[in-house]
């Protein structure tokens, strides 16, 4: 590779064990980037644990008085944050709450996302129990781009898992996480590797976009 690691910066609410998966797979090299910041709205979230665990910049920001997206100040503080940082991408794990415009806007189409069901289907809270109870035969999890809605981004991996008949919301959650893992290194790498070209909402990303040269107009480099 011509070019430093790619800098990664990681928003989180959670436990964690996505950035744990991604840290750990650019410190084998299994992926051409670094984490360097780790910022959470929850003061004692595992992920800053996780991240601290491995030497990398983990940091509380108070989210404000909203409790689904940032408050204005704050969602400006957390883009200064990650600019001080010469973040490159910004990668969701478990990030609970809505990012606006103004961060999209300080980020274009470099902030991703990863939810635990096949969008379109199902977005929104819990969504493996959203598919349990409707009766589907699979599910999964979905990494995509980030834009203003909830969940509506364009995709870019996804990567299925059987309901099995004995399944409870935990199981079923626990085998889709499994692949969560997997696909944010398949989406990172991806996108690493460039460009990315649009074909209306479709993202044809790295090897896929040969052929695409119709999109034109449409195409989008990054790195």
């Amino acid at each position: 590779m011509d070019r430093p690691p790619f800098r990664l910066g990681v928003l989180g609410s959670g436990k964690g064990s996505n950035l744990a998966a991604i840290a750990d797979a650019c410190a084998e090299g299994r992926l051409p980037a670094r984490v360097v910041l780790v910022i959470s709205d929850v003061p004692d979230a595992g992920i800053l644990a996780r991240a601290r665990e491995r030497a990398i910049r983990a940091e509380y920001m108070a989210p404000g008085r909203y409790r689904t997206k940032l408050e204005e100040e704050a969602e400006l503080a957390y883009v200064d944050a990650l600019r001080a940082a010469d973040v490159e991408w910004v990668v969701l794990a478990g990030f609970m709450r809505i990012l606006k415009a103004g961060f999209l806007r300080a980020f274009p189409r470099r902030v991703l996302n990863l939810h635990p069901a096949l969008l379109p289907s199902f977005p929104g809270l819990e969504a493996w129990k959203q598919a349990l109870d409707y009766g589907v035969k699979v599910t999964g999890c979905t990494v995509h781009l980030v834009d203003e809605g909830i969940d509506t981004g364009p995709i870019l991996v996804q990567r299925v898992v059987p309901v099995r008949d004995d399944d409870t919301p935990a199981s079923l959650h626990e085998r889709i996480q499994e692949q969560e893992r997997l696909a944010y290194l398949e989406a990172l790498n991806a996108v690493f590797r460039g460009p990315i070209e649009w074909k209306g909402r479709r993202a044809l990303v790295g090897e896929n976009t040969a052929g695409a040269g119709a999109a034109g107009a449409g195409k989008q480099t990054h790195g």
